[in-house]
């Protein structure tokens, strides 16, 4: 990254770790705010617009699931990685439900944060090619990062906008979790295949019977029309 690559607040009780997020983040050439307690980053957050803000779950008073919670509530998709000590599937799977990006597990290396961050923040920017992604009722303007669904406008976060268009740029594509891992997310099925799942549910959520994606059993996931002569098998 380069200097002035924006503001990202940091939410973690631990000045230790606080402090060396920041340090690396700030080599990256990012400004940084960093915050003890929930309540003061959601604030932060709110007032300052960050371009990323990396939240742990365990904060003191509000904790970091209910930070991200609320501001997904007050419809603001600002990219969110978590960091967590727990290790428990539940806590992350419960994260990513709630609109969270992506997330590390501590004991963490500062540059696979950073890099994930990248990869968050690459795919909340503007992307070039295919304008305006259409299959059935569902229409994504990617200069824009708007989506709608069934003509009503549908608010997605940075990864859940990513995974539909990366779909509708290949309908009918079959893609497996890993491969979509990659191309999505930026890295490999080490970080759990899961995490596909849980965005792939909240897509579904979000665009409702008009959502085009398609499970594929034993397989992964496609975008296309639903065909009731298909004897592939899929369901929705």
């Amino acid at each position: 990254m380069t200097p002035g690559a924006g503001l990202v607040v940091v939410a973690e009780d631990d000045p230790a770790v606080a402090g060396l997020i920041r340090l690396y983040l700030e080599r990256d050439g990012y400004g940084v705010q960093t915050y003890g307690d929930g309540t003061a980053a959601l604030h932060a957050v709110r007032t300052h617009r960050p371009v990323a803000v990396v939240l742990d779950i365990g904060l003191p008073g509000t904790d970091g699931v209910e930070v991200c919670r609320r501001l997904r509530a007050d419809g603001d998709t600002t990219p969110i990685l978590f960091v967590t000590a727990r290790d428990e599937e539940v806590d992350r799977v419960l994260g990513l439900e709630l609109g969270a990006d992506d997330y590390v597990t501590k004991p963490f290396s500062p540059r696979e944060l950073v890099a994930r961050l990248h990869a968050v923040l690459r795919r909340s920017c503007p992307e070039r090619d295919q304008d305006r992604l259409r299959l059935g009722e569902v229409l994504v303007d990617v200069p824009r990062r708007r989506a709608w669904a069934s003509g009503a406008e549908v608010r997605l976060t940075a990864t859940e906008f990513d995974l539909l268009a990366h779909l509708l740029r290949r309908p009918g594509r079959v893609w497996q979790r890993e491969e979509l891992l990659a191309a999505v997310w930026g890295y490999g099925a080490a970080a759990g295949t899961r995490t596909v799942d849980v965005h792939v549910s909240q897509l579904r959520a979000k665009l409702g019977p008009a959502c085009p994606v398609r499970t594929v059993r034993g397989v992964g996931y496609a975008a296309d029309l639903p065909d009731d002569d298909d004897p592939g098998g899929g369901s929705r």
